[in-house]
């Protein structure tokens, strides 16, 4: 804590209250307001949270305004280019780098641990053909509190590891038969032979009719992507996790929430939202007709993958994501009109001075959903993939919120406008 204090006083009745001034490792010092509303009985207004710290972490730090990432200190960067998925979830959950001997005993309970039982793959078949697949991996893995009742008591440290390792090692296996569903393939179980990544695709694209061969180029994009999802420090989703959790609810129940957060379009959705973007723009000469629907303020069109709530600089992910889609591309042989019109828009709304002086620059989403078109992925289930890297983030933020002695149940409040007290009146009355 710092030795600073804010002082509040109240222009009515002269009076001071100091408010404890905290500084974090880095970052902006935060005020302290617990003592606000009981010594002043005054709330504070933060619509969307925007200026709020809602809790103490040491997982994640973002600073938006130069473009940094930082998984528990290290920037995403270095992560990206030198680490595994694997290897990042166990820096998400533990704190540090794992040695060698560690890496292999994780990287071993998660892949004995990808089956679901028979029952939760028979929920598929409740579902219709056509249901989007985060609406029923959303649910599927809700029933999973139905399922593990007797190894979640979320008080218990070597509970909350078991729930960890299950969610994340049987996501994928629930995400492919969503896949699977609605295509109306059979199931493809998954292969403890496999890394996570490859293991994945083959449940995603493997026929019992014939033999499926695994690029690694597509499994090497795939874990680099999952690594830029792992975590994003308090957004929509990790927060709606940390809020259904701090009631102390079954932690898959938390994260079936987190899921349907993260489905919205201004979230998780958004990749999905610019892939039909780029389908709607089809060519690089309609470009500008698209870019001037944008800037118009009658118009509701918006281009998607542009901007973002924290960053007001380059998004760094995008900046990696960007080089890997290239390689991708080129590796795997695919020739992907979108991306010509991908790589046209982002040179234009670069250069356009609307988008500069908004700070308007591409994000993770922008590059994302070419990624996942080119492995085949289809677009319903593009939220999805991201559901499966932010997981492990998810879960780290729930193990240090459940520890934190300082945690109670989330409950905003709020600025009331409606009437004012008023008394009944009898319906014939009226």
């Amino acid at each position: 804590m710092s030795s600073k204090k804010y002082l509040f006083t109240d222009p009515e009745t002269g009076k001071s209250v100091d408010l404890p001034v905290l500084s974090g490792t880095v970052g902006p010092e935060v005020v302290d307001i617990r003592a606000l509303y009981a010594e002043k009985g005054v709330f504070t207004y933060d619509p969307g949270f925007g200026s709020t710290a809602s809790c103490e972490s040491k997982i994640t730090y973002i600073d938006g305004d130069q473009g940094v990432l930082m998984y528990r200190g290290y920037p995403v960067e270095q992560l990206a280019e030198k680490s595994s998925f694997m290897e990042v979830c166990y820096l998400l959950l533990h704190g540090e780098l794992p040695k060698k001997e560690q890496l292999e005993g994780f990287i071993k309970t998660i892949t004995t641990h990808t089956m679901i039982n028979e029952t939760i793959l028979r929920l598929f078949n409740g579902f219709h053909y056509d249901a989007h697949p985060m609406a029923m991996v959303a649910g599927v893995v809700g029933s999973m509190s139905a399922f593990y009742h007797d190894t979640t008591d979320i008080m218990n440290p070597r509970h909350r590891d078991i729930f960890a390792h299950r969610i994340i090692a049987k996501l994928p296996t629930i995400a492919a038969a969503a896949y699977k569903h609605t295509v109306g393939q059979p199931f493809t179980y998954p292969r403890n032979d496999l890394d996570y990544c490859s293991n994945m695709m083959h449940m995603f694209f493997a026929v019992p009719a014939e033999k499926y061969n695994i690029n690694p180029v597509a499994a090497q994009a795939l874990d680099l992507l999952f690594i830029l999802h792992a975590d994003h420090e308090q957004n929509c989703s990790t927060s709606t996790v940390r809020l259904a959790g701090s009631s102390q609810t079954n932690p898959y129940s938390a994260i079936a929430a987190g899921i349907s957060a993260l489905w919205g379009p201004a979230h998780g959705g958004a990749n999905e939202a610019v892939l039909q973007m780029l389908e709607q723009i089809r060519t690089a000469d309609k470009i500008p007709q698209f870019v001037a629907r944008a800037k118009d303020k009658k118009d509701n069109f918006r281009l998607m993958g542009f901007g973002h709530r924290v960053y007001k600089n380059y998004d760094p992910r995008a900046k990696i994501i960007r080089s890997m889609t290239h390689k991708v591309l080129e590796q795997l042989g695919k020739n992907d009109p979108l991306l010509d019109v991908a790589m046209r828009l982002e040179e234009i709304a670069l250069k356009d001075s609307y988008f500069v002086e908004k700070k308007l620059y591409p994000n993770v989403d922008f590059y994302s959903g070419i990624i996942y078109r080119a492995l085949g992925i289809p677009t319903s289930m593009l939220t999805v993939m991201f559901a499966i890297g932010r997981t492990v983030g998810w879960c780290a933020h729930w193990r240090e919120m459940i520890a934190d002695p300082e945690t109670r149940i989330g409950r905003p409040r709020q600025l009331y406008t409606g009437p004012a007290f008023r008394d009944y009146v009898a319906v014939e009355k009226r």
